[in-house]
């Protein structure tokens, strides 16, 4: 394995340490929105690997961990990668609205870019990877949170969205984390993402 990361817990299982010591990129939805982007399921190691970035067509990244930090990148071509965060830990604690404000800004990096300007770094339009450690956990909560508030003509409830990724990621059922699962619920119950998607 590579040297241990700040923020990196001391004791991983081994099998996630493997894993978490790769690059992995899961296509989740494509051709969405008027730039038809994709959007993919991914880990820290991918979010900092330029070759890997630059194949899968990723030009923006959106960070759900609150203890990690992937920092400036600049892939093969001279673009530079635009960094979102939105920070929670993987267990209870975190509030519902951080959760919300997930979803919506994956909705906004989706749906919509944010042009560049001429002090700007180099960028360009391209797809969105979402990612925390090992993008198991809060990742995956949150991506099934915006498919099924958002793309609901492909993914009609929360429940299917989360089947969909689990199958994706090749995940059983103690993924998420129940204090992941919870805070979706309560995001879905307290309507924080509007009336039409509460529980």
């Amino acid at each position: 394995m590579t040297e241990k990361r700040l923020g990196v817990p001391d004791h991983v299982p081994e099998n996630e340490a493997r894993e978490d010591d790769r690059p992995l990129l899961f296509p989740v939805i494509d051709g969405v929105g008027p730039h038809a982007k994709t959007l993919f399921l991914g880990n820290l190691a991918a979010a900092e690997d330029p070759d890997c970035l630059l194949d899968a067509g990723i030009t923006e990244t959106l960070n759900v961990s609150i203890n990690m930090f992937p920092g400036p990148l600049l892939l093969p071509d001279g673009t530079h990668i635009r960094r979102y965060q939105i920070g929670m830990i993987d267990g209870d604690g975190n509030d519902p609205h951080l959760l919300a404000a997930g979803v919506f800004t994956i909705e906004g990096l989706m749906r919509g870019y944010v042009p560049s300007k001429p002090h700007y770094p180099s960028h360009r339009k391209g797809n969105i990877l979402v990612h925390c450690r090992g993008g198991r956990s809060r990742s995956v909560a949150l991506i099934a949170l915006w498919l099924s508030t958002f793309a609901r003509d492909r993914f009609a409830s929360f429940e299917s969205a989360l089947a969909h990724l689990r199958q994706l990621r090749e995940l059983d059922e103690s993924y998420p984390l129940p204090p992941m699962l919870a805070l979706a619920e309560e995001v879905r119950l307290r309507g924080l993402l509007g009336a039409e998607h509460a529980i």
